[in-house]
């Protein structure tokens, strides 16, 4: 993926991508990168894209203030696209986190309400906070897929 990153872009300016290196905990450095502001008109409404991030975050990193940093940046009509672990249907998750952990990989699994606390004040598009293979799914969805076995919420919200 680093390498796709840094390959040279020939695409036309509606079609530009940036890649950061950077750490999601370093919002405003993530917000002043040059490659960002050449790529994005901040101005105009974006698409937030925070898939399986959070859930490496402690609440001691304050997951809630980034997600509200970064949406305080973008305008009206911008959307926030996320997805996020839980332990609410597997009760084997919190105990396979903190063996993550002590591998050095936090990993913290949030909850229905945790998780929808990161869209407060967006409008959520329905169908509102799902599990993620019950969002909308079509045909590609394994027959007999279960909840515990995704074990990850998902939800899209527009900042009015």
């Amino acid at each position: 993926m680093l390498a796709h990153a840094r390959a040279p872009r020939t695409s036309t300016p509606g079609g530009r991508t940036a890649y950061l290196d950077a750490d999601i905990r370093h919002v405003d450095g993530i917000l002043r990168a040059p490659d960002l502001r050449e790529t994005l008109d901040l101005n105009r409404p974006v698409a937030l894209f925070l898939i399986a991030v959070l859930h490496f975050l402690a609440d001691s990193d304050d997951p809630n203030g980034i997600v509200r940093a970064l949406l305080d940046a973008v305008p009206s009509g911008s959307y926030l696209v996320l997805t996020h672990g839980t332990a609410d249907f597997d009760p084997e998750a919190e105990r396979l986190a903190a063996a993550r952990g002590q591998r050095g990989v936090h990993l913290q699994p949030r909850d229905r309400a945790e998780f929808t606390r990161f869209f407060d004040g967006l409008d959520l598009v329905e169908p509102g906070v799902r599990v993620v293979h019950r969002w909308r799914p079509d045909a590609s969805v394994p027959a007999g897929l279960t909840d515990a076995q995704v074990s990850s919420y998902g939800a899209v919200g527009r900042k009015p």
